[in-house]
């Protein structure tokens, strides 16, 4: 007990002597419990909340956003602090030297943590709350969120938010601490300066058990069980884009736990031309990147996350969106739409002018809410949900539906969809067990009840049609038409006499599909900037703060280099070079978690959104990798160059003797 009393006055003393290292965690973690604090403030606010039509899902976009907040923040707090920890290996090496038990440095350690937790915690909710009302807004703006949408403050995301990043922190700090408490005195003085078996056993057992979990995810999402399907969300190709995000996180947090193995031969490899540079700066920056493993992990930490994360998400984003307009194209055989301009319906004296075109084949469609759909007398498989678990819009079509689209039927024909029939997709038929040839009880929102054989399941029926298609004569008293296929060999002109002043507008199949695709690559920005904005930007805020550290760490270094005959641009030069180094490798990570990724999605779209027929592209985002490490770069050499030139302008003599 007298030796826990002994350690409280060292603890003060060195949260009054080392504040610049305090300062960095004290950032960080504020930061990390300001991003997770705001999105639990939102996510919180989600609940009961109903979406706009067309956009996507509130109360999910937003529960991405807490997760990706949360997980962005654990890597960057937990990779700060253990740094922190790492900095001061000798002067827990000189504590174990006089006595102190390892149980005594962990204590010391992890009260430090704890005060600095605590106060970043206070802080970042606070910040977190000012932050929420913004983001708020900006979802309004953006038509994700309804008029009147803001961020209500409650305490219990404020509190969770805060124990998080308590708990990183201490075991962030508790992690590193056990590294330097469990040895003895003297190997812990020869370890001052170089890092040894930076991969323990629970790394490498965490880094496996991640990649199982991206394998497992991949395939899961590729395959879609039906316990994953009863949700009308996780079967639309259109948020597909949004739960790939799963995928992409677990290949990121592999990639951060095997990194250790990863930095020294990068490392190796960008500097195998350090002999054919001028002067030593090469040299040295290389061993100083190889000797101090853990700190060059560390400041490559946040870049890796900026750089993986935007380019598999954005690459994702992109090939998503090109895959949709390709499997659009290909499956709309009508050569115009013609819809509302009042959003009502589209008159009968439009209708007739359409159909005296030469060769007009004309396929008209009205939309039918379903409050259930259910098979009356077989017993759904275990597990299996009965009915609709809630109302869905159907299309009661009036025509020949293979003159409007060019769908693909997995099960029965399309020949027989007509009378007192139905169609549905595959992956709805899946979820409730029906099989062709099913007799359906279906319940319309008016009340009215008809009973609807099964005649074909169809491949995913495309974000551009509802699940469920009947026969106009299935839902007799449907005499509105919402929207008109059209396929004629006459022209914009002719098509638009023919309509005769009519408040419809008749749009070719091309700009048709191309403004629905439109639609749908905004929402898919909209959702990727919600969830990604928030952790990217405190990521980034991470690269500035981690280099700072890094740097102020080095002063010795620094006077070690002016001693013994550097210039203070040659030490420059140094610096300069490691965090190139820095960089490069965090560079070349994010490119191998974006070829993992983008290959997944390629896999995923081509089982999920594309036919056989149509192979997905595999395209890099060699833009997005390029400006996201440019400007990961520009942010690590200011955040290491300034503090570098400050600290030279002392005396080498003053720099040997600072504290650190």
């Amino acid at each position: 007990m007298n030796g826990f009393r002994l350690l409280l006055p060292l603890a003060a003393v060195s949260l009054r002597r080392r504040w610049p290292a305090f300062v960095g965690s004290f950032v960080a973690l504020a930061l990390g419990v300001a991003v997770m604090s705001a999105a639990g403030v939102l996510l919180n606010t989600t609940m009961g909340e109903d979406s706009l039509p067309g956009a996507p899902s509130l109360h999910k976009l937003v529960g991405f956003m807490a997760a990706m907040a949360g997980f962005v923040s654990v890597f960057v707090v937990s990779s700060t602090f253990a740094f922190a920890v790492a900095q001061r290996r000798q002067e827990t090496a000189m504590l174990r030297a006089v006595g102190a038990t390892p149980r005594q440095v962990r204590a010391l350690v992890l009260g430090e943590a704890l005060v600095v937790a605590l106060a970043s915690a206070v802080s970042g909710c606070a910040i977190g709350l000012a932050v929420a009302p913004a983001i708020a807004a900006w979802l309004v703006d953006q038509g994700a969120a309804p008029t009147g949408f803001h961020a209500e403050p409650a305490l219990l995301p404020l509190l969770l938010a805060a124990s998080g990043g308590l708990v990183v922190a201490l075991l962030g700090a508790y992690a590193a601490s056990r590294r330097a408490g469990r040895v003895r005195p003297v190997e812990a003085l020869d370890e001052v300066a170089v890092d040894k078996k930076v991969m323990p056993v629970i790394r490498w057992v965490a880094a496996i058990l991640f990649l199982g979990v991206f394998g497992y995810t991949l395939q899961t999402f590729i395959s879609m069980p039906a316990s994953m399907l009863a949700d009308p969300q996780s079967r639309d190709p259109d948020s597909t884009p949004q739960w790939a995000l799963l995928f992409d996180v677990m290949a990121v947090l592999a990639v951060v736990l095997i990194a250790p193995v990863l930095v020294p031969p990068l490392v190796r490899l960008f500097t195998s031309l350090v002999p054919l540079l001028p002067g030593a700066a090469g040299l040295i920056a290389r061993q100083n990147a190889l000797a101090a493993i853990r700190r060059t992990v560390s400041t490559a930490t946040p870049v890796f996350l900026v750089i993986g994360l935007a380019g598999s998400v954005v690459g994702g984003t992109v090939a998503f969106s090109d895959a949709m307009a390709a499997q659009g194209r290909a499956a709309l055989k009508a050569g115009y739409v013609i819809e509302p301009s009042d959003g009502q319906e589209v008159p009968a004296d439009a209708l007739r002018g359409l159909s005296a075109l030469p060769d007009a084949r004309l396929t008209t469609a009205t939309t039918v809410r379903f409050d259930g759909l259910s098979t009356p007398d077989q017993q759904p498989a275990p597990g299996r949900p009965t009915d609709l678990p809630i109302p869905e819009d159907g299309l009661a079509v009036d025509g020949d539906l293979r003159t409007a689209w060019n769908l693909t039927a997995e099960a029965g024909s399309l020949d027989d969809l007509h009378g007192r029939t139905v169609a549905v997709s595959g992956d709805m038929a899946k979820v409730f067990g029906w099989h062709v040839g099913d007799v359906l009880n279906a319940r319309l929102a008016d009340g009215t009840q008809e009973q609807l054989r099964l005649v074909v399941q169809v491949h995913h029926l495309l974000p551009h049609l509802p699940e469920i298609v009947v026969p106009r004569e299935a839902v007799p008293g449907r005499s509105t038409v919402s929207v008109a296929y059209l396929g004629t060999g006459a022209s914009p002109e002719q098509v638009t006499t023919a309509l005769g002043g009519s408040a419809v507008r008749a749009t070719t199949g091309t700009a048709w599909i191309g403004a629905h695709n439109d639609r749908t690559t905004k929402n898919s920005w909209i959702a990727m900037l919600a969830i990604l904005g928030p952790a990217l930007l405190y990521a980034l805020i991470a690269i500035v703060n981690t280099m700072m550290m890094s740097t102020g760490d080095r002063l010795r270094d620094f006077a070690t280099l002016r001693l013994t005959g550097g210039t203070r641009r040659q030490v420059l030069r140094v610096v300069a070079v490691e965090t190139l180094l820095v960089v490069a490798t965090a560079a070349a990570l994010g490119l191998v978690v974006t070829l993992v990724t983008q290959y997944a999605t390629v896999l995923l779209i081509g089982n999920r959104i594309l036919d056989a027929a149509q192979p997905a592209a595999f395209d890099l985002p060699w833009a997005t990798l390029a400006g996201s490490t440019a400007i990961c770069l520009a942010l690590a050499l200011l955040s290491s160059l300034a503090p570098a030139r400050l600290a030279l302008r002392a005396r080498p003599l003053d720099l040997a003797t600072t504290r650190q």
